[in-house]
């Protein structure tokens, strides 16, 4: 089991998630949320929720969301949210425990594509959601986002002989547009409209004193030697040029389809 797929791994991280990648994430899902028009009878579902930044954005329309993880973790801090429009669950995004054609919408922002089997996570979004409803799912675009990408792209200026750790399948498969598309239709879906939403993460430089809290969560931070992470933590001292913020321009597809 790759450590992505380990629920038990996203459980001791969530609460650093919540305060670290939510804001960053809320910011993606709330342009998938502008892109379906949903009202206080609409009933939503959030596959692979994290901690909530979809289900919370939905809630605030009024609508009825059901947020699911397999991450426990997680789903306590959903759930802590203490928000009367949504249940939150512990559940499989690839066997939904739901009955067929239930949901209005179903959204997936950055979960399906790390799902092991995510064409089944995209047919279980698919079966699930009603006729006329919209399926909606968001991927990252280059070689992921935020920390991850700077990361990598660091690691390719210091280390340019070095292979990084390989993408999810599913994040590689569903970052092209036209792939995306391809898949959303054979899962079940029609009509796809394939987005770009770009947004800055402002990576706060001083944290870089801790630099486990700003690139602990990739194992192409942890397979390096204290030297060469010493090497990374200068390298992005020295993009930052003195400032106390350094933007890191990520890039998501936002796919929308039919049922």
């Amino acid at each position: 089991m790759r450590e992505f797929e380990d629920p038990a791994r996203w459980d001791k991280v969530a609460e650093h998630y919540e305060e670290t990648a939510h804001p960053f994430t809320a910011r993606f899902a709330e342009a998938a949320l502008a892109r379906v028009a949903l009202t206080s009878d609409s009933r939503i579902l959030d596959v692979a929720t994290g901690t909530g930044a979809l289900a919370r954005a939905a809630a605030r329309t009024g609508a009825q969301v059901l947020a699911i993880d397999f991450s426990p973790g997680m789903v306590a801090r959903v759930a802590a949210s203490r928000c009367p429009t949504i249940e939150a669950a512990v559940m499989d995004g690839q066997a939904l425990a739901l009955p067929d054609a239930g949901f209005d919408a179903v959204f997936s922002i950055f979960g399906v594509i790390m799902f092991p089997d995510w064409r089944r996570g995209l047919a279980e979004m698919a079966r699930v959601t009603k006729p006329g409803g919209h399926g909606v799912v968001a991927t990252w675009q280059e070689q992921g986002a935020a920390t991850f990408l700077l990361l990598r792209r660091i690691r390719e200026t210091l280390f340019p002989d070095r292979e990084a750790m390989p993408m999810p399948e599913g994040a590689t498969a569903l970052g092209d547009p036209d792939r995306l598309s391809r898949e959303m239709v054979a899962a079940g879906y029609r009509a796809p409209r394939i987005t770009r939403a770009v947004f800055d993460y402002e990576l706060a430089v001083a944290r870089l004193d801790a630099p486990d809290t700003v690139f602990g969560l990739s194992p192409d931070w942890t397979g390096l030697s204290d030297a060469d992470q010493a090497a990374v933590v200068a390298e992005a001292h020295r993009l930052a040029a003195g400032r106390p913020i350094l933007p890191i321009a990520s890039t998501a597809l936002i796919a929308v389809a039919e049922r």
